[in-house]
């Protein structure tokens, strides 16, 4: 993890001095969907920032994050749906979102994570991928919304979205024990706009959006399907590039 260099002693760090010492260490990652890079990341900085100066730790901002994710996946599957229900999830996940990629810069901002830290955020980031589209589909039920075929979009999304994430943590864990680059570490290299547009439907920050579109499950529905047929299409495609990558690691 990059480790920021710190400001000098003698006048205290001002809030824009804060954001833009982020920004110049941008952590960046390969081919990442455009909401999450163009959107989520700068978001992510701001509320890092004042994290920062309000002396929150990395943790305590993981633990902010699932709170919010937490209360937007609890009204999903609990509350009735409507607009404004649908307006206040989308809220809660994007900020639950944004708050996800500010505690790894409070992180570097205070010197360095930690693995219990990494830990920590990446048990989170498993536990929404899965119970999310659960509540989803707890709240179609219980609202009767949708007929019963419909019910089998969120299962093959919780799905679809455990297996993927799986395979990405288990691609870092490979590549770093055979002694490959990682995603994780720096990378010069320039990703274009237009890639980051073409995975943009499978972006967690794309589908958090359309949950203002809960309340109306005409909108909502034929939204909510199509991305998971982006993400299944993306995984199977992923799959097979991952096992060929995989298969070229040194034995």
């Amino acid at each position: 993890m990059t480790v920021l260099e710190q400001p000098a002693a003698a006048a205290p760090e001002s809030f824009s001095a804060t954001v833009r010492r982020l920004a110049s260490a941008q952590k960046g990652a390969t081919g990442a969907p455009a909401y999450s890079r163009f959107v989520n990341r700068p978001l992510g900085r701001l509320l890092a920032a004042l994290a920062y100066r309000a002396g929150l730790t990395p943790n305590a901002v993981t633990a902010i994050s699932a709170v919010f994710t937490a209360l937007g996946i609890a009204l999903l599957a609990l509350a009735r749906p409507s607009v404004p229900m649908g307006l206040a999830v989308a809220g809660c996940l994007v900020l639950g979102y944004a708050l996800d990629s500010a505690d790894g810069q409070v992180a570097r901002l205070r010197g360095g994570g930690s693995p219990a830290g990494e830990w920590l955020d990446h048990m989170v980031d498993a536990a929404k991928a899965s119970s999310l589209h659960l509540a989803v589909l707890v709240g179609w039920y219980r609202a009767d919304v949708v007929d019963g075929a419909w019910l089998l979009v969120p299962l093959g999304y919780c799905v679809v979205d455990a297996v993927t994430y799986f395979g990405t943590m288990l691609n870092e864990a490979l590549r770093a024990q055979h002694g490959a680059a990682t995603r994780a570490q720096p990378t010069a290299e320039r990703v274009g706009v237009g890639r980051s547009l073409l995975t943009l439907p499978t972006d967690y920050g794309l589908l958090a959006c359309i949950f203002v579109l809960f309340g109306a499950p005409a909108l909502f529905v034929p939204a909510y399907t199509a991305l998971f047929l982006a993400a299944a299409g993306f995984l199977a495609l992923a799959s097979i590039k991952w096992f060929r990558e995989m298969g070229r690691l040194p034995r």
